[in-house]
């Protein structure tokens, strides 16, 4: 086979691999988003309070902060085939835990699981794109995950809000584990770790020198030691854990008590919010490999992110088509977080990809989980004294504060000297 074959065919096998690992993270959006839009059959369903239910949308980012590091250090020596097809299965099973749980303790025992199983979706893509894909390409790839992961963020938004008032979002939740264990059947009948596993000499020789060889504690020190890796973290948990927390629980709720709009409406605005991110995501990630400029591009993005929060907080009141297109500009805005990832591969060893991009996502994860529920804490509180618009309001500035503290961070973030 002559050297162009072997690159063509290279290339559509590593297309294959990608996708199935795409697959895995689209629904680990679908997961990860999902209760904004049944909130109400939540709360209902397990009689619990704003705080609770902030808790147990958050216990499955918890998990997820607790498993990024160890889901690195397991990407750079077991490989991501494995964890990936692991991790489908773990989901599966929280996922049916979740849709027969009882009471909401049993639903916080499914949702931990799924959000063990999930946590290693991201990481093994991104190990995935090191190992498969040129190192230039690696921003663009990043943005072509969080366009069709976030794409599965909307179908858990508008569409699956309507789904449950023909089903039940139990029956949803059985659906979702059925895909989930099929994904991780796929995963380990044709996912290989990297080229040299399918015959191919490696695309990136520097990332390839990892696997087991890799001393991840050694790794994982050199990571942690260096400066330039924690600006990324902490623009994650700003940017990245304002949006999820609004995203994934607080903005239908609060939009139909702000603004008094019915369950549908409030969720086509999340859903538009969503839509936003996943070709902001893409576009992100084009421009940036582009200009081979990660700094300028993100702190561009991030300011004015934090700035689009300023009319949602002043409550302005404006027609249904300018609020769907503003939640639709701040999700174009969003992506400036993204980049972060990039960032963290490049001033690293290129062998500690997996753990540099692990430790920068913690902050995305933290971040919600302290949001979410402090949201809810703050609403009970609002509630017990009577003053339950002033509460929303307080905590909706949260979020728009976590916002703007992420875009003040990527003043901090160093432009890497060459992409590796």
């Amino acid at each position: 086979m002559t050297e162009p074959q072997t690159t063509t065919r290279r290339a559509r096998v590593a297309s294959v691999i990608f996708a199935i690992a795409l697959a895995s993270f689209v629904l680990s959006f679908v997961h990860r988003t999902a209760p904004a839009a049944i909130a109400g059959e939540l709360t209902q369903a397990f009689s619990i309070s704003a705080a609770v239910l902030g808790t147990l949308a958050a216990t499955y980012f918890y998990v997820y902060t607790l498993l990024q590091i160890p889901v690195g250090v397991l990407a750079d020596t077991l490989g991501p085939r494995r964890i990936l097809a692991v991790g489908s299965l773990v989901a599966a099973a929280g996922s049916l835990t979740f849709a027969l749980a009882p009471a909401w303790e049993l639903a916080a025992v499914g949702r931990t699981l799924v959000g063990i199983g999930v946590s290693v979706a991201f990481i093994a893509i991104l190990k995935i794109s090191a190992l498969w894909f040129p190192a230039n390409r690696f921003a663009t790839l990043s943005g072509v995950t969080m366009l069709a992961g976030n794409l599965g963020a909307v179908i858990a938004g508008a569409p699956l809000a309507w789904i449950v008032t023909q089903t039940s979002w139990r029956a949803v939740f059985v659906a979702l584990a059925v895909l989930s264990a099929g994904l991780g059947i796929a995963t380990w009948l044709w996912v290989r770790d990297r080229p040299e596993d399918r015959g191919f000499v490696p695309v990136n020789p520097v990332a390839a020198a990892g696997g087991a060889r890799v001393d991840w504690k050694k790794a994982l020190r050199a990571v942690v030691a260096n400066p330039a890796t924690w600006p990324g973290f902490f623009v994650n948990m700003g940017i990245g854990g304002s949006y999820l927390a609004f995203a994934g629980l607080w903005a239908v709720p609060w939009l139909e008590h702000t603004y008094g709009m019915s369950r549908v409406v409030a969720a086509q605005h999340a859903s538009a919010l969503l839509l936003g991110v996943a070709f902001g995501s893409l576009a992100i990630g084009m421009i940036s490999d582009r200009l081979g400029n990660r700094r300028a591009v993100m702190r561009v993005y991030a300011v004015l992110y934090a700035l689009s929060w300023i009319p949602l907080v002043l409550r302005v009141p404006w027609p249904l088509a300018a609020s769907l297109a503003w939640f639709l500009l701040m999700g174009l805005l969003i992506p400036g977080f993204t980049l972060s990832w990039a960032v963290a591969k490049e001033v690293n060893h290129a062998e500690h990809s997996g753990i540099a991009t692990s430790v920068v996502n913690v902050g995305i994860f933290l971040g919600t989980g302290i949001l979410q529920p402090l949201v809810g804490w703050v609403i009970d509180r609002g509630r017990a004294a009577g003053a339950l618009d002033a509460a929303w309001h307080q905590g909706l500035v949260l979020i728009a504060g976590a916002a703007a503290f992420g875009a003040l961070m990527t003043l901090a973030v160093r432009e890497p000297h060459r992409h590796r």
